[in-house]
């Protein structure tokens, strides 16, 4: 199978052509994240990418982020048993004390069929100070 097959691009093994932003996360689909037909739970899916999309926060905001909002989900396609998940992250947007990250969750099929873009999403974080309230962001 050749690398665009594949979803290779960019000459960066794996990343799938036409995923936007920096890989954050990379996990595989089990039996215990699915229902018995063997279609991944989207609230599985869901965490996976506010997990991703709340390091790449954590990174902008230097320190604790929490979720504040998830919009826009879009489900494109189902992922599997055994498919690989990676998440693909880019900041859209900061605030005075917020962060929106833009997630793209895609699957490389378990049979090697190919990798395909399963779902999207805008969350929104909010930078947490040790008093545990919203904090101001510090300058890039």
């Amino acid at each position: 199978m050749s690398a665009a097959n594949r979803g290779e691009a960019h000459g960066i093994p794996g990343r799938p052509e036409g995923a936007r932003g920096e890989l954050m996360l990379r996990t595989f689909a089990f039996p215990a994240d699915a229902n018995p037909a063997g279609d991944i739970f989207g609230g599985w899916l869901l965490g996976q990418m506010d997990i991703a999309g709340a390091s790449l926060a954590r990174r902008r905001a230097h320190g604790r982020v929490a979720t504040v909002a998830v919009a826009q989900m879009t489900f494109k396609l189902p992922v599997f048993v055994g498919d690989e998940v990676s998440c693909y992250c880019a900041v859209s947007k900061v605030g005075v004390t917020s962060v929106t990250v833009e997630v793209e969750a895609w699957a490389r099929r378990h049979d090697d069929s190919g990798t395909v873009k399963v779902t999207e999403g805008t969350f929104t974080y909010v930078a947490i100070g040790a008093d545990r309230r919203a904090r101001q962001l510090p300058p890039e």
